[in-house]
Order: C-alpha cells, then structure tokens, then sequence
C-alpha cells in the first residue's frame, strides 16, 4: 500500500513537488482553498485535490480529516497559517515539513515531535534551504579537517534569465510587486572584518555591492537580506569576522530602489493622493517645473541617465491620475500594468546563488567558492518552482522512506539531511559546484 502526503497550498511552487512525489509511487492529495488551481496543479498526475481553507473554521475538519489518512504533512501556504496545520499535523502524530523560516510557534512543538518520534523539518526550499544545505556541506568538512571558518557570505536571487532580461528594471514578478517592494524596506545586521554592521532600511541599498558570478560577462548587485549575525550560532562559526546572507539583483536596481527610497516613493501612510503621477514625484522631490530635472537633483542621476529612463520607462512622470491610497502601492500599480514586468509564455527564470568562505588552516588560508546557476526548463517549468518544491519534496521522500531518522524541530543543517537532498537534486540537475579559487601560504 503506498504512503500517503497531504500538501496544503496550491501556490507557483508547488507542481514540482507533487509531481517528483506522483512519480516516486506516493499517493498525494493537494488541498487549497481555490480548488480549480488545484486541479491544474495535479494535471498529468495521479494526486488528487482537495477545498481546504486553513482560515475558515468550518474547514478544518476537513483539514484533520485529511491529515489522519495520510502519513505525512507538506505546508506550502504562506507562513502565518503554517502554526495551524503544524499542530494538528504533530497532534495525530504525522510528520510536517515546510519551506518557511522556522517560527518561534513552531518552535513551541519541539518537545511534542520528539516524544512522538515525529520530525518537523523547517526551511527546505532554496532560500531558505538549499544555501544551508550546500554552505553546511562544505563548512562541516573543513571543521573536520581543523579548518577555521572566518569568513562566510552568501547570495540567492530569482531573476529572469539573461535573454529574457527585458526591462529597464533588470526584474520581472511571479506574484504581486508589493512583496518585493516591502522587502526592499527592511534593514539589515550583518558582521565585516569583525565588525557589526547596523543599517537601517532607508540606507539598504546604499550598501550594495557588485558582485561576480561565474559564467556571467556582467556583475550582479548583492545587498545585505536582513539579521545575518544569528548565523554565527546556527551555523557554529565561532571565529567568524565577516558573515553576511543578501540578495542577488542584477546591476542597476539598488541605484532604482534607492532613488524611490529618497523620494519616500515606498511610503505606507494611506491617504487620498489627488494628483497625477508627474505632479507626485514633483511634489517628492520638492521641487518646481519640470519633474524630471527637479529628481535628477534630489537623487543624484543625470536627467539622461539610466535611473531616470527607468522611472520614465515606469511611467512616473506621465500625467495619469494615481490611483492607489499610498505612494508604495503607486509604484505597484504601474509595475502590474508593464506587461515586460511579468513573464510572458515562453519566457525563462533562473536562480543564482554563490556562496564565499575564507577558511584558516595553520600553515595557509582558503578561499573558497559554491554556486548554483540554474534556469527555467523548456516546458515552462520555472527555476523557482524546481528548486523550491523539490528539495521539500526530496525530503519528504527520505523520511517516509526512514532514511532520515532524526525528530523534532529541523533545519537542513546536519549531514543526515543536506547530503542526500543535495545528491538527489542533483540528479534532477540541480548542482552546487564547488570551488577552490585561491591558496595563500602562511
């Protein structure tokens, strides 16, 4: 009889993962609260799908129903609902695992999987998940050898491929720009040369760095992605000086983000905005007469210059009436309207991350490399989607089949987990390649 797994969500991500499941001879049920997409989602499978709403009281009988036939739990919902399918997935003692960030809620289930001998592993998709997994696998052998990690930075971008690079902004959306463009908000923590570095959000992406990728002509923009200093535990690095987890954009989007930052043009405060667009960015820049020349002058780019093109190209300076109740949603507004903003059929997406380690050794130090490029499939599957879905899913499959027998609260930091997820991915050619880039003798 096969095992059974229930994944919940039936988002951009999820096909893969129910697919590599269908095909390694699981029986899979998909519940979603929008039931069409669900079924779009198992097209071509033997899974089936489900209407479960996790947020509709009603629907949560149906949801432990559910989780009672099955074996194991897959979250893919948005974050905040995981709490709900986690405890009731843990309380009728099945497995649950998820791509999310580990919570301190889901943390509070630690001691229950355990006595159950059940695993709840968190963060397993690529970021996070397969960054832990190929920086542990190279930072745990040279521990091993009595090599002293001193430096660790690590970077991950979803961007469209090179030819499918088509807009002034270097970047196209999956879902709804707003995400994006909150995320370009937060601040970040992170240690340099043994320093802690504290930079607030309106500074962020004046802290951007060029950053080289193997393979690519041009360097990418690497910015710092929020508190990297809690690595220093998670990871073990006790002699670290330099440790730093950021995003990857291509060149030209920190100048773009930075300039709307000093225009305030990423403002939550709601408020009726009864103007047009060339009349708002005017008003931002304080200025008077023509809006371009006012915020070539209040961000520091030539009026013929990229940033201004850009915010030209956006449609900024035309005279349309805004429509939105903040100037963040403004911005939104016009992104959702730029068909080259989102992917068009037969366009491709990739996923790049690179990771840098400097390791010290008595008689030398280490530099030390791994990157992952990997685009989008001829069929129109996405990168994102395949190197999301399938490392959960990956993992799911090494559970049911006893292979990973550890318990409790997870992430894919230990041997157990990442080794054989990372040779498994890379069967589905998804490889990490490691690199020795330089040896200085002491």
């Amino acid at each position: 009889m096969p095992q059974k797994v229930l994944v919940l969500g039936a988002g951009l991500v999820v096909k893969p993962l129910v697919a590599y499941l269908d095909r390694h001879g699981y029986e899979v049920t998909l519940g979603s609260r929008g039931l069409e997409k669900a079924q779009k989602v198992v097209e071509g499978t033997k899974a089936k799908s489900v209407k479960i709403d996790v947020e509709q009281k009603e629907d949560l009988a149906v949801l432990e129903k559910h989780i009672k036939e099955v074996d194991l739990v897959i979250s893919m919902l948005p974050w905040l609902l995981h709490t709900t399918a986690a405890k009731m997935a843990i309380g009728n003692g099945k497995h649950f695992l998820t791509t999310s960030y580990l919570s301190a809620a889901m943390k509070e289930m630690d001691a229950e999987a355990k006595e159950k001998g059940l695993i709840m592993i968190n963060e397993c998709g690529v970021d996070p998940g397969t960054d832990h997994m190929s920086a542990s696998r190279v930072m745990d052998a040279h521990k091993a050898k009595g090599g002293k990690i001193t430096s660790f930075t690590s970077f991950c971008g979803g961007l469209p491929a090179p030819a499918n690079n088509n807009n002034p902004f270097g970047y196209k959306f999956s879902w709804a720009p707003r995400g994006v463009l909150l995320a370009a908000k937060n601040a970040a923590k992170y240690y340099e040369g043994g320093d802690l570095k504290d930079v607030p959000s309106e500074d962020l992406w004046s802290v951007a760095k060029k950053m080289d990728v193997k393979g690519f002509s041009k360097p990418f923009e690497g910015v710092p992605n929020r508190d990297s200093t809690q690595y220093k535990e998670i990871y073990n690095l006790p002699d670290i000086k330099t440790l730093l987890r950021g995003t990857f954009r291509y060149a030209g989007w920190a100048d773009i983000l930075l300039s709307l930052v000093k225009l305030d043009m990423l403002d939550l405060t709601e408020g009726e905005i009864d103007m047009t667009y060339n009349q708002m960015m005017l008003k931002q820049a304080g200025g008077e007469g023509d809006a371009k020349e006012a915020v070539s002058k209040k961000v520091g780019h030539p009026v013929d210059g990229e940033v201004i093109a850009a915010m030209t190209w956006l449609g900024l300076f035309t005279d349309e009436k805004v429509q939105a109740k903040t100037r963040l949603d403004s911005v939104c507004e016009l992104m959702k309207m730029k068909n080259e903003m989102e992917y068009a059929t037969g366009e491709k997406d990739m996923i790049v991350m690179k990771h840098t380690y400097e390791v010290e050794y008595p008689d030398r130090t280490e530099y030390l490399s791994t990157q992952l490029v990997d685009y989008g499939l001829d069929d129109g599957t996405t990168s994102m989607s395949r190197t999301v879905g399938l490392p959960v899913a990956i993992a799911a499959r090494l559970v049911l089949e006893g292979k990973i027998a550890l318990t409790g609260i997870q992430i894919p930091i230990v041997s157990e987990i990442y080794n054989p997820i990372l040779d498994e991915l890379a069967k589905e050619n998804i490889i990490f390649e490691d690199n020795v880039d330089k040896v200085v003798k002491k």
